[in-house]
């Protein structure tokens, strides 16, 4: 049994997939242990879509358009219009680190990959699964979505499926209504990619660096 600190240790973005399909009965196996996530008052304001097979084919083909086109984001939860320099920084950091990986195992002659074209394939994933909550919810709801999103990708780790997590999965809420039937009173939060991670990417042999904890806690009292 994998515990919970392996799990949060081992886990990391998976950022290319197999294109083996996850069956229906695999998926519920993640899902299902993740709704005991907690929420504010026992609330469970969210709302799950999976997309698989031909629907998200046509969310990627959509996507890819949107990309060329240079159609630009639109997700239902707005993205932040600047970031403290501190978080900046970081994701600078990051994007230099994924580079720097892609172009170690570059053939001579070959051009870099694309990361947005990376993001807006969906990685892909045989499987993305939407998280959203009734439109009608303050932000104060989006940290149960943050818990059961965590809760999702634990479980998928313990059942030896990889995970990724990003907003450009939900860049283009339009085009996820129209194939996954999501009504409108419901805002598209977050979109979580699972499937059998590609060993012979380098992608994901990267692991992004973290803070050290005593960076982060300030304790009063203990």
């Amino acid at each position: 049994m994998l515990s919970v600190q392996n799990a949060l240790n081992n886990r990391r973005t998976t950022r290319a997939f197999k294109p083996d399909r996850i069956d229906r009965g695999r998926i519920m196996k993640v899902l299902e242990p993740a709704l005991a996530a907690p929420s504010w008052a026992n609330t469970q304001p969210w709302e799950i879509f999976v997309a698989a097979g031909e629907p998200l084919e046509r969310i990627r083909e959509g996507y890819g358009s949107m990309l060329r086109s240079c159609v630009p984001r639109n997700p239902d939860i707005a993205m932040p219009k600047e970031w403290p320099d501190a978080c900046r920084m970081r994701m600078e950091a990051l994007k230099s680190e994924r580079t720097e990986v892609i172009a170690q195992t570059c053939r001579p002659g070959e051009g870099l990959p694309d990361l947005m074209q990376m993001n807006y394939k969906l990685f892909g994933a045989p499987i993305v699964v939407y998280l959203c909550m009734d439109r009608c919810l303050t932000p104060w709801s989006l940290f149960d979505l943050g818990a059961i999103s965590q809760s999702i990708m634990l479980s998928a780790e313990e059942q030896g499926i990889g995970s990724a997590v990003a907003i450009t999965l939900a860049a283009h809420p339009e085009i996820l209504r129209r194939e996954l039937r999501i009504p409108d009173d419901l805002s598209i939060v977050i979109g979580i990619a699972l499937g059998l991670p590609d060993p012979d990417s380098p992608q994901n042999r990267f692991k992004s660096t973290r803070r050290r904890l005593e960076e982060v806690v300030r304790f009063a009292g203990v």
